[in-house]
């Protein structure tokens, strides 16, 4: 009697399917993607990549010119293969892709990835706990238990400072040359008084560019007391003043002229961004000029920058507060519009990373 054959319960699809392939590749670099990750610090680490980038080498010579084992070149250029960061010529010489360059010379990948190495890496493994309690799990169970990481910056160590202080600088100081004449010339047109109340300011570095753009402006820094205490350091002149306080605690001081917010309302939720515009529209008078610069999700041009902040919201989900995100210009303006402000004008394409310059009053 002849033998039936019977059909397999599960079988792959005979047609060739290349999207299914393509996903089931991508999601085989998902699921490996710690390692991707670790694989280009150490030859980071290791200088490889700066090696070769001198000339192209065969393993045995990187051995010898980065005092690794064949253990380890074996390993990481397998994976520098797949990942494309190497090539590999007929005479077993590597050589870097344009990939690899961007880590050594591309000033904004080297700052994003030692932000996330130094900063988030670790505690990323926390970012399910972090959205069941509403905390910074990662945070507070590998650095300070805190509600915040803001202030716990000054108790970094450098290493740590560094990374930070870079990524938080990188992409805002690169539109003060572009937003400072804007609010200039809404805020004190035809005025004497130049007033600008900066709200989480940092180091200073916007009050340094207004007094060198207008030596005549007086910049006050409002910022949590541990900021303050360190930004006070870098300063001798009257014509920047302080003032410590908690944004969703404390009162404000009497605003007028302009207030600043950068990369700020990002740090909070959305119900706290609320609680925050209408505490400035409370202490502000009614020709105070509200000027918020965020780079929004939904007016980047370019993919990955997109891509980018969409994943610094896991930043602030399990590192900084638990909270907050990198939001939409929809966003934005929908808690603006549930405010004590209105929205008078929008500035797009600030800088080369496609900052956005909100412009509010008071209702």
């Amino acid at each position: 009697m002849e033998e039936k054959l019977t059909k397999p319960r599960f079988r792959r699809h005979r047609k060739n399917r290349t999207s299914s392939v393509e996903a089931l590749t991508n999601a085989q670099k998902i699921a490996f993607a710690p390692f991707t990750f670790q694989a280009v610090a150490a030859m980071l680490d290791f200088k490889i990549l700066q090696s070769l980038n001198e000339a192209p080498k065969t393993k045995q010579e990187i051995q010898s010119a980065c005092n690794v084992s064949r253990y380890t070149t074996d390993v990481l250029f397998d994976a520098a293969l797949c990942i494309g960061l190497v090539e590999k010529d007929d005479d077993e010489k590597y050589s870097l892709t344009p990939l690899a360059e961007a880590f050594l010379f591309d000033e904004m990948t080297r700052v994003n990835f030692n932000f996330v190495r130094d900063i988030c890496y670790i505690g990323a493994g926390e970012l399910s706990s972090s959205f069941r309690e509403s905390r910074p799990a990662g945070l507070q169970k590998y650095f300070f238990d805190s509600e915040t990481i803001y202030s716990k910056l000054p108790e970094m160590n450098e290493k740590m400072k560094k990374s930070w202080f870079e990524f938080d600088h990188h992409y805002s100081d690169d539109c003060f040359n572009e937003a400072i004449p804007l609010i200039f010339e809404s805020a004190f047109k035809n005025k004497i008084e130049k007033n600008i109340f900066d709200i989480g300011g940092n180091t200073g570095k916007f009050e340094r560019a207004c007094m060198g753009y207008d030596s005549d402006c007086t910049v006050t820094m409002i910022d949590l007391k541990e900021n303050i205490d360190v930004a006070k350091q870098n300063f001798n002149t009257p014509k920047c003043k302080f003032f410590a306080a908690n944004i969703l605690k404390d009162d404000l001081p009497a605003l007028s002229g302009a207030v600043f917010m950068s990369q700020f309302l990002d740090c909070f939720s959305r119900k706290q961004i609320l609680k925050i515009l209408n505490k400035v529209a409370k202490f502000s008078d009614r020709d105070t000029r509200i000027f918020i610069l965020e780079p929004f999700i939904d007016k980047q041009q370019f993919e990955g920058a997109a891509y980018a902040l969409s994943h610094i919201s896991m930043y602030f989900t399990c590192m900084a507060n638990g909270n907050s995100k990198m939001y939409n210009e929809s966003d934005m303006k929908e808690i603006i519009a549930q405010s004590d402000l209105k929205l008078e004008k929008a500035y797009q394409n600030i800088g080369k990373y496609d900052y956005t310059l909100l412009e509010c009053v008071k209702k």
